[in-house]
């Protein structure tokens, strides 16, 4: 073991120790970034960046689990990802499918996909139906597994289909005016009946939150992690919690 690993782990268990379970966030949201730069930095491929990417899920599951963490949602591939060059695009989509397969194969997280199925390839989208299927009996952390998500894509698709609902109960435009709230919306979200997320986390040093979750994340606090995503250690997430426990939520008060 090298000196500075040792060094790091020492540290990180001196923060955890110190961490009160209390203050942990209950639903965590990553931006997982960074996967293409980092293996640029590293002189290897993009597709070597999103295999050590979808690598550092698992671990990050299971710093989450010794935390007490319930609900984790990864940002995986958004819809404007699905844009990219045919030759980049495909060999990412089977590292996802993959990353998917093993996540439902581990059996300690139930898996839940959020975005738009339809934009996704059929194969693709068979690998989230059977990965919802196979975990819905899991009793441990929810993995909301962001494939093909925008968070404006969300709040159009919760709002059509809020349309959709209201118009097969025999409700017209003018009554559903009246009655339209942020709870009825909420309900036809991606995410319904889950908490809001408490803290979001990016890496790669970019401070924006590039459509995620924008409705849910009203009142999250967010932390905005330098290290590209496969380089993300347990230290940093360690920090991302002390951060979030330190800060006092007003909700508006």
């Amino acid at each position: 073991m090298k000196l500075r690993d040792l060094v790091y782990g020492l540290y990180a268990r001196r923060v955890e120790g110190r961490l009160d379970h209390a203050q942990v966030p209950k639903h965590i949201g990553v931006i997982l970034d960074g996967n293409r730069r980092w293996a640029r930095a590293s002189g290897g491929s993009p597709e070597q960046g999103h295999k050590a990417g979808a690598n550092k899920i698992q671990e990050l599951l299971g710093w989450c689990t010794e935390t007490d963490v319930e609900v984790v949602t990864l940002w995986m591939l958004s819809t404007d990802n699905l844009n990219r060059p045919e030759k980049e695009l495909l060999p990412l989509l089977a590292i996802i499918e993959d990353t998917v397969r093993n996540l439902a194969a581990d059996g300690r997280w139930r898996v839940h996909h959020v975005g738009t199925m339809d934009l996704l390839p059929a194969h693709t989208q068979t690998v989230l139906k059977q990965a919802e299927q196979a975990t819905d009996h899991v009793d441990g952390i929810l993995v909301n597994v962001a494939i093909g998500y925008g968070g404006r894509q969300e709040i159009a698709d919760a709002v059509r289909s809020l349309l959709l609902d209201h118009a097969h109960k025999g409700t017209t435009f003018e009554e559903l005016a009246e009655i339209v709230d942020i709870d009825m919306i909420s309900e036809h979200l991606y995410t319904r009946g889950q908490p809001d997320p408490d803290l979001v986390i990016r890496t790669s040093g970019e401070q924006r939150l590039s459509g995620f979750m924008l409705w849910q994340s009203a009142h999250s606090e967010y932390y905005f992690c330098e290290v590209f995503w496969p380089a993300f250690r347990k230290v940093d997430f360690l920090r991302a919690l002390r951060d979030y426990a330190a800060r006092h939520r007003r909700y508006g008060n």
